[in-house]
């Protein structure tokens, strides 16, 4: 004869009391298989609030288009080539800007990080530089480089530079002085074996995300930089938002979004490629 199995008393399963309830208890992760659906449906209610706020009257259309308007100005923007040619010139500027701007500021950040008589010597420089924003240089770029391509690219320069600096400058005086102590016991003394047998291996995940947080601020400071005239998205949406063409910017806004995504997922992809060999 069988016993049957015991009632469940209340509470079971609860931590005993005077202990901290996890919040597992009371928030249950929702399954992986859900979470992309879940994601849709914020999309897809964001969108439904955006196309309801213009078509109730409550805004404008004029002001902010219902985004069922914005693929017909994509396609007329497309159509017209305005769109192709904002992309590429943004693009060139965007890659300049962003090579020479991460170059040096991973360079500078790196060789300053080892050596304490140079942050000491340029403590002072940075902090009267680095809290001066990129569009307080527009008026010297113009002086310098005029409306050209060049003043775009000295903007991005600049906005990209201080948070691979300080990245790079953070990563390499945070590597443990054992492996430099360690270095030296094998034989690797001179700066450059510390450098690239020790230093940069152990610093290149903290310089990784700097340079993918220099991305997007490159992205942010290209409509920046065309502000004042350089061909590109910047100057598209200037011209667009003059003549009250708000679809028209709605449309660069987002093409910067999927331009900036589409970067960024293949940013990370190379990255966990490159620290497959960090445990």
């Amino acid at each position: 004869m069988t016993s049957s199995p015991p009632l469940e008393q209340p509470g079971a399963g609860l931590p005993a009391p005077g202990k901290r309830i996890p919040p597992s208890v009371f928030l249950a992760r929702p399954a992986k298989r859900h979470r992309g659906l879940w994601a849709a449906l914020g999309v897809i209610a964001f969108l439904a609030m955006w196309e309801a706020v213009p078509r109730l009257g409550l805004v404008r259309p004029v002001l902010l288009p219902p985004p069922s308007a914005i693929p017909q100005a994509f396609i007329a923007e497309v159509r017209s080539g305005q769109w192709t040619d904002a992309i590429v010139h943004s693009l060139v500027h965007y890659a300049w800007g962003l090579v020479i701007g991460s170059v040096g500021g991973i360079a500078a950040g790196v060789v300053t990080g080892m050596s304490r008589r140079l942050e000491d010597l340029t403590s002072w420089v940075v902090r009267l530089l680095r809290p001066i924003p990129g569009l307080a240089w527009v008026p010297f770029a113009i002086i310098w480089f005029g409306v050209t391509p060049l003043a775009a690219t000295f903007i991005i320069v600049l906005g990209v530079f201080w948070i691979n600096y300080f990245a790079a400058l953070g990563a390499v005086q945070a590597v443990d002085r054992d492996l430099l102590e360690l270095a030296d016991a094998f034989g690797h003394r001179s700066t450059i074996a510390k450098l690239f047998k020790i230093v940069l291996p152990a610093a290149s995940g903290t310089i990784l995300a700097g340079l993918r947080t220099g991305l997007g601020q490159a992205w942010m400071s290209v409509v920046a930089a065309e502000l004042f005239g350089v061909p590109g998205l910047g100057q598209r949406m200037m011209q667009a938002s003059s003549l009250l063409a708000t679809d028209i910017v709605i449309v660069y806004m987002a093409t910067m979004a999927l331009f900036y995504g589409l970067v960024d997922m293949g940013f990370v992809a190379l990255r966990d490629r490159l620290l497959r060999w960090k445990p």
